[in-house]
């Protein structure tokens, strides 16, 4: 019943979203008295505010066309070279590497965002090194019939990828992966695996979660195995490949990593409004770009 729930709710409120855009195009339309008037930069800005926050959102592209390498510029081409059911891994190289270049496996988290999030980092890496990195699938898109994703098949997956590219590969976990990024390398290493990661990197890993506690572990150690399966595991609906399936879904990790620090969350669109309205009042007497047909990235 919740992603039932969350489903008709995500589709409310982008018909929702949607009326918000046009009313606020209408309200800042110079050629509308409605513009003008006291309350209308407002009324336009808290519209726009909400049909950025409702709109439904797609999956970005990395779309890094090229990156500066002292003071030049050299285009970079992007390709999945190796297609798995619960994820592809894709390859950036820069025009001008050196054939020897490193190659860098870069382990992306599966926390209810996408690859994208780590675009300057691929960006960055690209200046020196070939730059691999695990593009997950969202899992209700995956027909049941692909079986479940866990941690086993986490770690596989991760060995797999680093057996594609060779040996000398170097791994870069970012958060939520540094534990199956770590239990790979090990694996491989314990069975003298060649293609074992030359270097492995973890960054902002939960190795060991009795350090450094946060408000995460109160929760894992004040409740129960049961709990979490009765509140945050729940069944894909029918209306997707992937019906039937048990999941975490995406909606409620983010809706977790935001009430951690909701008070930041509302004061970033607070802000947003702020400079809304700031920047309305500037440009009333021109038209501004339609936001009905221009597609929005995720935040």
């Amino acid at each position: 019943m919740l992603y039932n729930a969350y489903e008709l709710q995500r589709t409310m409120l982008s018909g929702a979203a949607a009326w918000a855009s046009v009313g606020a195009e209408l309200l800042t339309n110079p050629s509308l008295p409605m513009g003008y008037m006291g309350l209308g930069p407002y009324m336009a800005s808290a519209l726009d505010v909400f049909a950025h926050a409702a709109a439904p959102r797609g999956k970005p592209a990395f779309d890094i066309e090229s990156v500066e390498v002292d003071g030049t510029l050299h285009a970079v081409t992007e390709s999945i070279v190796l297609h798995r059911p619960f994820g592809n891994l894709l390859r950036f190289e820069r025009a001008g590497l050196p054939k020897d270049a490193p190659r860098l496996l870069v382990a992306a988290p599966m926390s209810g965002h996408y690859a994208t999030l780590l675009r300057g980092t691929v960006a960055r890496m690209l200046e020196s090194c070939v730059v691999y990195i695990t593009d997950w699938a969202d899992a209700k898109m995956v027909p049941e019939s692909e079986g479940r994703f866990d941690l086993d098949d986490y770690i596989d997956y991760l060995i797999g990828f680093l057996e594609f590219i060779g040996p000398n590969t170097h791994m870069l976990a970012v958060c939520q992966p540094s534990v199956p990024a770590f239990a790979a390398a090990a694996v491989m290493g314990k069975h003298k695996n060649p293609c074992r990661p030359a270097t492995l990197t973890m960054m902002g890993g939960p190795i060991d979660t009795r350090e450094a506690p946060t408000s995460v572990n109160d929760v894992a150690m004040n409740q129960p195995l049961s709990w979490f399966k009765h509140n945050v595991i729940a069944t894909v609906p029918l209306s997707y490949p992937g019906a039937g399936r048990e999941v975490y879904p995406g909606f409620l990790q983010l809706a977790g990593f935001m009430a951690m620090n909701l008070g930041n969350h509302m004061m970033s669109h607070y802000g947003m409004f702020k400079h809304l309205v700031e920047g309305t009042g500037k440009a009333r007497a021109r038209p501004r770009p339609s936001t009905m047909n221009t597609a929005r990235s995720a935040t």
